[in-house]
C-alpha cells in the first residue's frame, strides 16, 4: 500500500488522530506534547501515529494536506492544524465540541 493511502486510511478511519513526534505518554517534542495534552484534556479518545517510528509517514505526511510541520491533528477527516491552532481551539472550547461530534459519527463498537 502506498504511504499516502495508508495516511488517508488512518485519517478517515479515526474520528481524531494526531501525527506527532513520540506518543501522548512519551512525547519527543514540546509542540507534540502540548497538542496531545490538549486532546487528552477533552476526554475523547483519539488515535496517534508516532512519526519518528515511521520514516515513510514522517517524509510524506507534509504532502498529504500541504502542512509542513508536526504535530498534525485531524478531526473528522480534516486537518485542523498543528500545535498553536489546537491550543487555541482547546482554550475556546471548540476542540472538545469538534472531537465529540467526530466521535459521535463513528458506529458503536460491538
Amino acid at each position: 500500500m502506498d504511504v499516502l493511502e495508508r495516511i488517508d486510511q488512518q485519517v478517515k478511519g479515526n474520528p481524531v488522530v494526531i501525527y506527532m513526534k513520540g506518543t501522548p505518554q512519551f512525547p519527543q517534542c514540546g509542540f507534540s506534547m502540548r497538542a496531545a495534552q490538549a486532546l487528552s484534556d477533552c476526554g475523547v479518545p483519539f488515535a496517534f501515529v508516532n512519526v519518528l517510528q515511521d520514516p515513510d509517514i514522517f517524509e510524506h505526511l507534509p504532502r498529504y494536506a500541504d502542512w509542513p510541520t508536526f504535530p498534525q491533528i485531524y478531526v473528522d477527516g480534516e486537518l485542523i492544524g498543528g500545535c498553536d491552532i489546537t491550543l487555541e481551539l482547546h482554550q475556546s472550547g471548540e476542540l472538545k465540541s469538534m472531537m465529540e461530534a467526530a466521535a459521535a459519527k463513528q458506529p458503536e463498537a460491538g
